[in-house]
């Protein structure tokens, strides 16, 4: 169907529709990651690499298990597009998705807790190490809280609610900002914590984000009639295990491509500190612009699994290639702007202009030239991802990421950053190989569907 089509059209205004409070979303997040980095990145660049080093940590197991819970998303979305008041089966879904989100909490504490010893066996910096342990271990309670709250913010997106985690995510912003500002520094009559002080701002912010999700649930007309948390004891282990079929995958979709830019980071520490430091500003700024393709592939998640559900093949393919389309299309906009105007996004995050910062900075401006250079498969990886998970298919993609992501991408990584002169910048062009095989795996199989759908009809429930 041409892309002109009416049809393709109005696919692409819904996908949008859908995508925008998403991206919304997503960059509030982003800020709220990005407040601590800004209050922290004033305590020092001790500081600032244990808390990289720790936020590598969780930020991988977050990561990695909103993923997993993230299965709720496809689930749901194919029930209502088989059924538009598939109550029983969308209740199904979301209680076992709290199961779930439970679980996944408890698997993260107990990794977080031997975080500083993974950093110690990794060759990194013993001052370093030592100011990041008791970071790390007030930073790991925010996460059931995030988890669960991860995993409501996939439900009610699925159920046609997404801007609402938009509202949610800008009052974790303002909770976060406020929490760094009197804890950190010691404000609003708060002692000055430091580090600390910043780790338990997280805390009360992920906390007061589940608590807004849960209210919502209980008081929006639309959701209020699913009764959503009614029975929550009650297990359903077919359903729970529709969940881990889905969503395992994807976690491990996560780790792989979560894992390689964290593994990044424990090879920036062993090249330099200043390095790492450099390297933790430009990748924020990276995952940044990351969340605009994010929110695509989540809409795009969405919106094929409405037609998976409903058994329109060509809205299937309208649905993903709109995504993809869209996605690409934003990605140029962001790299111009990493390419063009580098040094007024890293001002951002430092004073690119004070003598102590200037080794950081010439290290982050390297890097952002790399980061502008992979954005487009950045962007084409993470929207075909998502329109597979709309055919529910996760398995295929994720042993396509653990490929691409380490044997590609972090081998050049090593090879280029400890064996030639590059150093940093070798690390950075193993993450971009890493992205762009990754991306034409993943569009190669979008582009087989029609196979994918015959296999998959014989074994989707």
């Amino acid at each position: 169907m041409p892309a002109a089509s009416p049809a393709w059209r109005v696919e692409a205004r819904a996908t949008l529709a859908l995508a925008l409070p998403l991206v919304a979303a997503n960059l509030l997040q982003m800020a709220v990651y990005a407040v601590d980095v800004i209050f922290v990145a004033r305590l020092g660049p001790q500081s600032l690499a244990a808390s990289s080093l720790s936020v590598s940590i969780l930020g991988l197991l977050l990561w990695s298990s909103t993923g997993l819970v993230g299965a709720v998303s496809p689930l749901v979305a194919a029930e209502l597009g088989r059924r538009r008041h598939a109550v029983r089966e969308v209740r199904r879904s979301f209680r076992m998705g709290l199961w779930l989100s439970a679980l996944a909490s408890a698997v993260v504490l107990l990794l977080c807790a031997a975080g500083p010893w993974f950093m110690q066996a990794t060759g990194q910096d013993a001052d370093v190490v030592a100011t990041a342990r008791p970071f790390l271990h007030i930073l790991m309670w925010s996460t059931p809280p995030a988890i669960v709250a991860a995993m409501l913010r996939s439900f009610v997106a699925a159920m046609g609610r997404a801007a609402v985690a938009t509202l949610i995510i800008a009052l974790g912003l303002a909770i976060n900002i406020v929490g760094n500002y009197a804890l950190v520094f010691g404000h609003f009559g708060c002692p000055a914590l430091g580090l600390q002080g910043s780790a338990i701002s997280s805390i009360v912010t992920t906390s007061g984000m589940l608590l807004a999700y849960v209210a919502v649930i209980l008081t929006d007309r639309r959701l209020r009639r699913y009764h959503l948390f009614g029975r929550w004891w009650r297990a359903d282990w077919v359903r729970f295990l529709d969940l881990l079929r889905v969503g395992l995958p994807i976690c491990g979709t996560i780790v792989a491509e979560a894992g390689l830019f964290s593994g990044a980071a424990f090879l920036m520490g062993r090249i330099g500190e200043a390095e790492l430091a450099g390297h933790t500003i430009a990748l924020q700024i990276a995952a940044v612009a990351f969340q605009i393709p994010f929110g695509i592939a989540q809409a795009g998640t969405i919106r094929v699994g409405y037609a998976f559900g409903a058994g329109d093949r060509a809205g299937i393919a309208r649905a993903g290639n709109a995504a993809i389309i869209l996605g690409i299309a934003v990605m140029t906009l962001t790299a111009s702007a990493m390419w063009f105007a580098p040094r007024q996004l890293l001002s951002l995050y430092v004073d690119t202009d004070a003598p102590e910062n200037a080794v950081l900075v010439a290290f982050a401006l390297q890097y952002m030239i790399v980061a502008a250079a992979f954005q487009l498969a950045d962007g084409a990886q993470a929207v075909a991802a998502g329109a597979l998970r709309g055919l529910q298919d996760t398995r295929v993609p994720m042993a396509i990421a653990v490929f691409g992501y380490w044997l590609p991408g972090f081998g050049t990584a090593i090879v280029l950053g400890f064996y030639t002169p590059l150093r940093g910048l070798g690390v950075w062009i193993g993450l971009a190989v890493g992205l762009l095989v990754v991306a034409i795996l993943l569009l190669y199989r979008w582009s087989r569907r029609d196979r994918l759908l015959m296999s998959l009809s014989a074994t989707t429930p």
